[in-house]
Order: structure tokens, then C-alpha cells, then sequence
């Protein structure tokens, strides 16, 4: 197995009882994913797991996600993410997975959506400096220019401007995997991840630091 889908819980810390060192950390649960189908390369054209999380009533999916689920004898789930596994990985629908994923581990990439914060200017989208406060300025928090007139006549595409901020789909690679507690299925990670408090998170292994 190589990754598990999570539920941000916040952020707290750890004191590392050998140097005294505070470490900020994430907590994330893991408790609740379960195996729904292991795909094959013979079959499927590749090897990985499609791990299920968040068991849910039957109402609150779709017919077609109820009757997946229901076909490898789990119940409804509200997320399905797929996972890469080696070939040599035996799975068996339904049976459920959690921190052991990560015994191994010491370091993972974090996938969620960032918290969405509506329409932004320049200045909290960008981080752009205002313009003076004093002497008759009337551009303080203003884009300004966004180009020539006459030669190109026209906006260049990327250019950085007001609008949608936050809401997006983020990955932070190479976060250390602190602790792990087995008995409440919970994982902390050095600093801070993508998305709110009870959000959804995809952690994965990160192959190349280990």
C-alpha cells in the first residue's frame, strides 16, 4: 500500500523528549478506509487498491455506488480513491486498512482543498504592496496597470488579478511523519496541510524521500 485517504482533525504539537524541541504537527484520522476492489495488471492493465472511506447510508449515494459497493460486500462509502500497490500486495474486499500502512514511512505528500475565500483583490490574493496612504492617492488597494493600450492592445493571459482565492485542490510534498498512534488510528505530520478542520486528505508515501 502506498497512501490512505484521512480527516483533518487541527493542528497541535509534540515535544521531542529527547532534544525538548516543540514541533508543530497535523493530526490526521485515518480510521475507516476500507479495500473495495484490487485491480491487477493481467486485468485491469495496472496494479493498485480502490480503497473506500467515510461509511455512509445507502441513501446518500448513488444507485451505481451503492451497488459497487455492495458488489465486493462493503457498505456504502462516501469517498473512493485508488491507490498503486505491488503486485505482490494481497487485498481482500472489505477488509479494512490503517496506520500500519505507514509503519514504514517517514515521509508522505498531502493532498486537500484549500479553504475557499471568495472573490479577492490583488493584495490578499497576491500578496501586492498597497499604494501610499497619504496626499490625495486614490489608488490604495487598485490592480493598476494591466497593460498597453495600443501595442499589444490586449491583456496577456496568467497575468495576476482579482477573483476566486482558495477552493483549490493542493498537494505539500515531503511532510515528516512525526508520530503515529495505532489505538486511535491517528497520524502527525510536521506542519501545516491543505484544507479546513474535517476536510478530506489524500496522504501517500513520498517515494523519494522514504
Amino acid at each position: 500500500m502506498h497512501g490512505l485517504l484521512g480527516k483533518k482533525i487541527g493542528m497541535t504539537r509534540i515535544i521531542d523528549p529527547e532534544t525538548g524541541v516543540v514541533i508543530p504537527v497535523t493530526a490526521i484520522d485515518v480510521s475507516g478506509n476500507v479495500v473495495l476492489q484490487r485491480k491487477r495488471a493481467d486485468v485491469d492493465g495496472y496494479e493498485a487498491v480502490q480503497v473506500g472511506f467515510e461509511a455512509v447510508k445507502e441513501k446518500s449515494v448513488s444507485k451505481a455506488e451503492a451497488c459497487h459497493a455492495k458488489k465486493y460486500g462493503s457498505d456504502p462509502v462516501r469517498h473512493i480513491r485508488e491507490f498503486p500497490v505491488d503486485a505482490s500486495e494481497e487485498l481482500t474486499p472489505g477488509q479494512e486498512l490503517g496506520v500500519d500502512v505507514f509503519k514504514n514511512a517517514s515521509f508522505v505528500d498531502v493532498t486537500g482543498v484549500t479553504k475557499g475565500r471568495g472573490f479577492a483583490g490583488t493584495v490578499k490574493r497576491y500578496g501586492f504592496a498597497i499604494g501610499r496612504m497619504t496626499h490625495g492617492n486614490t489608488n490604495k488597494r487598485a490592480r493598476g496597470s494591466v497593460g498597453a493600450g495600443s501595442d499589444p492592445s490586449r491583456v496577456f493571459p496568467g497575468l495576476k488579478m482579482a477573483g476566486q482565492y482558495g477552493n483549490q485542490q493542493k498537494t505539500t510534498i515531503g511532510l515528516e511523519l512525526v508520530s503515529v498512534d495505532a489505538e486511535k488510528n491517528l497520524i502527525f505530520v510536521k506542519g501545516s496541510v491543505p484544507g479546513r478542520k474535517n476536510g478530506l486528505l489524500s496522504i501517500r508515501k513520498n517515494v523519494v524521500k522514504g
